[in-house]
């Protein structure tokens, strides 16, 4: 069994990769008495040194020796002379994983990486932790595949990080979560279905409406969101995130809530309130035009079918385009109680 008694995260600084690592990090704290040390974060790298330090000089670091890694490291600035023996390095994104295989190259460490890296791929790593969304080897032995994404939500800290967050405010005995996710190469949910589909929820007086946005949500639909909720009664919260990209509300959200809706463009969000205990309702959104995807279904058919494994295990409730709101809202809650963490599956297969 693996024994790493210290666990070290590396940080593109894109928060929903650093929830993905620090969900796996944790639960390896927790089951491995590990130490989950600060993040070692990533500075600003033009694209430039990203096609110069990561494409070409990255892709030679898992055929040079240490001495290589140490000053590819050193050319960003980094040193490795405090990096303890015995410590896991961990990432999630492309522009993170050589860092990840470099600094363990450097000190004679292990290494995981979350999804597939398109610079490097799974196979220089010792672990591999890879949603079945993603490309990757279904017989490598150091791969292990997930559900959705492995995230940082632990259900039983969600109801503490509400009472803190809410601390003093009275809610409706129904409060539904909106995560509202954004635009990407494959969807675009934009300010008209933003009034279509979530101005619907305003028919219902008797709900508590917490809504966050996302990094990639587009500004008319923010101002949309704004606009029909920020002075409702029902109106529990609202959080642009573009306007206070410090605040993290979701996990306090998602203590408070009683149902879950969240956009089907956030496969992170989706993961963080199946992860919560919740049997998500799944909205549905406009997809991006283009011919190759409308064509070929490019990019959205491996996220559907990630949805319909979900579906199968009674996880999320997909809505389809019209959302039936009465019938989703009608229980006094929307649990899944199953036993559903995959950042713990992923720490136990780690330590195993």
């Amino acid at each position: 069994m693996p024994q790493f008694k210290h666990v070290v995260i590396i940080s593109d600084n894109i928060r929903g990769h650093y929830h993905q690592s620090l969900g796996v990090a944790e639960w390896i704290g927790r089951l491995g008495n590990a130490e989950v040390c600060e993040p070692i974060k990533l500075p600003e790298i033009s694209n430039l040194t990203k096609i110069l330090k990561l494409k070409i000089a990255g892709k030679k670091i898992p055929y040079k020796d240490p001495e290589f890694s140490k000053e590819w490291l050193s050319s960003f600035g980094f040193s490795t002379e405090k990096i303890k023996p015995e410590t896991l390095f961990i990432s999630a994104g492309s522009n993170a994983a050589p860092f990840c295989l470099a600094f363990a190259r450097a000190t004679g460490n292990k290494c995981a990486v979350i999804m597939t890296p398109s610079i490097l791929g799974t196979k220089p790593f010792d672990f591999a932790i890879i949603p079945e969304h993603d490309p990757h080897n279904p017989e490598d032995k150091k791969v292990l595949t997930t559900l959705g994404a492995p995230n940082h939500i632990y259900e039983s800290l969600t109801k503490k990080a509400a009472e803190s967050f809410f601390a003093n405010r009275t809610f409706n005995q129904k409060v539904v979560a909106v995560l509202v996710g954004g635009n990407d190469a494959n969807y675009k949910p934009d300010a008209q279905w933003a009034h279509e589909v979530l101005g619907d929820l305003k028919r219902f007086s008797d709900v508590t409406i917490l809504i966050t946005t996302s990094r990639r949500t587009d500004e008319y639909v923010e101002q949309a969101v704004e606009d029909m909720f920020m002075s409702y009664p029902s109106t529990g919260y609202i959080l642009i995130l573009s306007r206070n990209p410090k605040v993290n509300a979701v996990t306090s959200i998602l203590g408070a809530a009683t149902h879950v809706l969240v956009t089907e463009d956030s496969v992170s969000m989706v993961s963080e309130a199946v992860t919560a205990g919740f049997k998500v309702g799944l909205l549905r959104v406009p997809k991006s035009s283009g011919f190759v995807k409308k064509f070929f279904g490019y990019g959205t058919k491996r996220f559907d079918e990630m949805f319909e494994k979900m579906k199968a295990r009674d996880l999320i409730t997909d809505l389809g385009i019209i959302p039936d709101f009465d019938k989703f809202l009608a229980p006094d809650s929307q649990c899944h109680g199953k036993d559903f963490n995959e950042a713990r599956r992923a720490a136990e297969w780690i330590l195993k």
